[in-house]
């Protein structure tokens, strides 16, 4: 009886032990399990980005990262649908972020966490002001021009209004990402002050501007088909879509005018349902850094906000970079945003019709 009582009581203790062990296992297992980052993006050179920026954190952090893709509007319409969504960060232009953000569906960012901010390029620094989301990259306009086609060589934003041009120009539309810059260079070409009148006097110079006009466009895509189709001879239109014109149309050259390119910054944020805001915060403060920077500028020829990062000449040809940044102008997409539907009704009556 003795030793069957030794027996069992062994027994038990084993089960016991093992017992732990076993729920020690599942904890260590459950610990090691990697955090899910929900990131919101466009969707355009995911494999550059899986190599140069979400892969080498992921392994950094024990993150799994997830991606949701789509254009501006579509992922911000998407997420002002439902504020409850699982989406950790958002990747936006600026005039998108400033709807994200007077919409309420923004964190606001403990910089105190973000020490690589303190490497921005001072206009970027602007954007951080409000508390939200960094530029993480920038992009410019400027004008794309077949020296050939317009006879002249343009210098100006006001050379876009040369009689000489009728018929051969394109603009970006007022809906897209360089849309409220092209109301900037109107109203600039009336001598006027955009805010002071809310877009009146740049609609007149638009109106000015239409018969040189072929027609507006939304995508790149379109712009680089009328110049290989030789419809147009000059546009204004983004460094990021120079590229694929210059493919189809190789003797048109990119200029920035004199008066200085628009430019536009792409942001990050922490959406405010997010459950992983800490996890986000450290991210972005890895996007932000200078080496990170560094490998997105030469890898997927994305400009650099930290101005920390050097570049050879070779590198920086085709991007927003060094001096081309301080002599650029910035659009004001708290006042847009104010005035936007304003726009884009007058936008159609004027040019659309």
């Amino acid at each position: 009886m003795k030793k069957l009582s030794i027996i069992l009581t062994l027994m038990m203790t084993l089960a016991v032990l093992t017992g732990c062990g076993g729920k020690k296992e599942v904890e260590e297992a459950k610990g090691d399990a990697p955090t899910e980052l929900v990131i919101s993006t466009w969707g355009y050179s995911e494999d550059l980005l899986w190599e140069n920026v979400f892969t080498p954190f992921e392994k950094e952090n024990n993150v799994k990262i997830i991606l949701e893709t789509g254009n501006n509007s579509e992922r911000l319409t998407k997420l002002k649908s439902n504020p409850n969504s699982n989406i950790d960060i958002i990747y936006l232009a600026e005039a998108f972020a400033q709807e994200g953000i007077e919409a309420g569906l923004f964190e606001k960012i403990d910089y105190s966490k973000v020490p690589n901010a303190e490497n921005l390029d001072k206009k970027a620094k602007k954007i951080i002001e409000s508390g939200y989301g960094p530029a993480y990259t920038l992009n410019r306009a400027a004008i794309a021009y077949d020296p050939n086609k317009t006879g002249f060589e343009i210098k100006s934003w006001n050379d876009l209004w040369n009689s000489s041009l009728e018929g051969k120009i394109s603009i970006p539309d007022v809906t897209t990402t360089f849309g409220p810059s092209t109301m900037y260079i109107a109203s600039n070409y009336k001598n006027v002050d955009i805010s002071s009148d809310n877009g009146e006097a740049a609609f007149k110079a638009l109106e000015e501007l239409k018969p040189n006009l072929v027609k507006t466009y939304s995508r790149s895509s379109d712009l680089a088909n009328m110049f290989a189709n030789n419809e147009i001879a000059a546009a204004i239109t983004a460094d990021f879509a120079y590229g694929r014109v210059k493919g189809g149309a190789p003797d048109v050259v990119f200029v920035d005018p004199a008066e200085g390119a628009f430019i536009n910054f792409n942001t990050i944020n922490i959406v405010k349902s997010s459950k992983n805001k800490e996890l986000a915060t450290k991210f972005i403060n890895y996007a932000l850094s200078k080496e990170v920077q560094s490998r997105t500028a030469k890898a997927l020829g994305e400009s650099p906000v930290n101005s920390q990062v050097e570049l050879t000449e070779e590198e920086s040809a085709n991007l927003t970079y060094g001096d081309v940044v301080d002599k650029s102008n910035t659009v004001d997409h708290v006042f847009v945003n104010s005035v936007k539907t304003k726009w884009i009704d007058n936008w159609n009556r004027t040019l659309n019709q």
